[in-house]
């Protein structure tokens, strides 16, 4: 009966799919990419700003002639609203809002191929700690036999029925039996970590696990036109070609006419008193009054077009930078597929190669099982030596090990064909977690026109 207090494979994933750190800065990664298309469709948004100047200036003029001294001050304040609407930019916001959607789908395909290798290293680091405790039982049991024959050579020996040989080829496999039983505790506290850093809890009691195998493609060729087809590493560098040939049009607008229109309302305050500059016994400024003060509301409209005729050889070479980029964009596409195939093949072939050794290991724990059997009882009657039973249990032991090897390796092989197809997610696996939906925040910014906080309220 399966203990149902143990940890199962689908819910260590659910856990990694949920808790990874390095998930989760993926996603939060993507998530700062969804504003750059807001942030490109500000091109051609109006820009509203507030203006305020305030001056203050004080004068003194002194003339010969017995002229009085001539003093001026003037106060001025200025405030107003000016709007600039850019209304054609050599289509370049356009192609830039372009570009910028097609980096943040190659980012959510991104995104996909992180959350893919999150699970293959979950399913890795699940069924390495299962291995490496059975393992490490197996090195415990082995000693705890070794043990045993340590003491039966002792106790022949004793009676006569023995030699020293005899003890001392036991005890130097029980000495080995402990080393390795060290080493293989060692295994298991680094699987155990490395569970732990990927799935964000410690492991337990895990219960095993088998290959998906109602989910692989039922032959190489599907699989390879599957990956082709439909993995997010492909996707994302398709995706990454079009966000390299728009920018290659937003260089080229640059050649182009620009159109803007600006306006501006203001009002403007100014205060001015003036005083002295009289001649010998006249009062010149008699009448005049001393302070002079002016309020003046003004609006103006204007528009400009501004045609480029050589920007020093710049915009020229922005293009050609963009039209290399894209190519080696192109370039990067090919190389990606190249990967995914020879994942597919390597995954294949690991997978296939796995299920031939279970099958060959299988057998050789049962005939190493029978001779170790054999030869313990021949050697009770005098027809075999303790070296015959030591070599005997050597060779179960290894053989168990590399059993235990081998059906770790065709669970991870076979979600490892998983991945290489584009098929390792939470959907297709049936993992119970949340559902992270990258296309939630981006809707939600996407037409954004203000505001600090994100969608989560931060």
């Amino acid at each position: 009966m399966p203990d149902v207090s143990a940890e199962t494979l689908s819910g260590a994933l659910a856990k990694a799919y949920s808790n990874n750190q390095d998930l989760n800065a993926a996603r939060a990664q993507l998530r700062a990419t969804d504003e750059t298309v807001p942030q490109a469709k500000a091109g051609l948004r109006p820009r509203v700003s507030g203006v305020a100047s305030l001056n203050a200036s004080r004068s003194r003029t002194t003339s010969g002639d017995g002229i009085s001294p001539a003093n001026s001050e003037l106060l001025s304040s200025r405030a107003g609203v000016q709007i600039n609407q850019t209304i054609f930019d050599g289509f370049q916001t356009p192609n830039s809002v372009r570009s910028a959607k097609a980096q943040v789908k190659a980012a959510q395909f991104n995104l996909l191929n992180t959350t893919q290798n999150t699970l293959l290293n979950a399913v890795t680091d699940y069924m390495n700690v299962i291995r490496d405790r059975k393992i490490a039982d197996l090195r415990r049991q082995n000693l705890n036999f070794l043990s045993e024959q340590v003491r039966a050579a002792r106790a022949r020996f004793d009676v006569g029925e023995g030699t020293r040989t005899d003890v001392a080829q036991a005890e130097s496999q029980q000495a080995l039996a402990t080393a390795l039983l060290n080493s293989a505790l060692s295994a298991v506290a680094q699987s155990e970590a490395a569970y732990f850093n990927d799935i964000g809890d410690a492991p337990s009691n895990l219960a095993p696990a088998n290959a998906p195998s109602r989910l692989l493609p039922r032959s190489v060729a599907t699989a390879y036109t599957m990956s082709q087809r439909q993995h997010p590493a492909i996707l994302a560098t398709l995706s990454s070609v079009d966000a390299a040939a728009y920018q290659v049009k937003v260089a080229e607008g640059a050649f182009l006419p620009q159109v803007t229109v600006s306006g501006e309302v203001a009002n403007q305050y100014s205060m001015s008193d003036t005083g002295g500059g009289d001649l010998p016994g006249v009062n010149t400024s008699a009448g005049r009054p001393d302070v002079i003060t002016q309020n003046e509301v003004s609006a103006t409209v204007g528009a400009q077009i501004t045609i480029p005729i050589y920007q020093g050889g710049a915009a020229s070479s922005l293009v050609r930078q963009y039209k290399e980029t894209l190519g080696q964009r192109r370039i990067e596409v090919d190389g990606t597929r190249d990967q995914v195939r020879a994942a597919v093949a390597s995954s294949w072939a690991q997978l296939e190669a796995a299920k031939a050794n279970i099958t060959g290991y299988e057998a050789q724990v049962r005939a190493a099982r029978l001779a170790l059997e054999g030869v313990i009882e021949e050697r009770n009657v005098g027809q075999r030596t303790t070296l015959d039973v030591l070599d005997s249990q050597a060779d179960l032991i290894s053989a168990q090990i590399l059993l235990v090897g081998s059906q770790r390796d065709e669970v991870v092989a076979a979600y490892t064909l998983l991945s290489s197809v584009g098929l390792l997610s939470l959907d297709t696996l049936k993992l119970a977690a949340t559902k992270y939906e990258p296309n939630d925040h981006y809707i939600e910014v996407e037409d954004k026109w203000f505001g600090l906080r994100t969608p989560d309220g931060r």
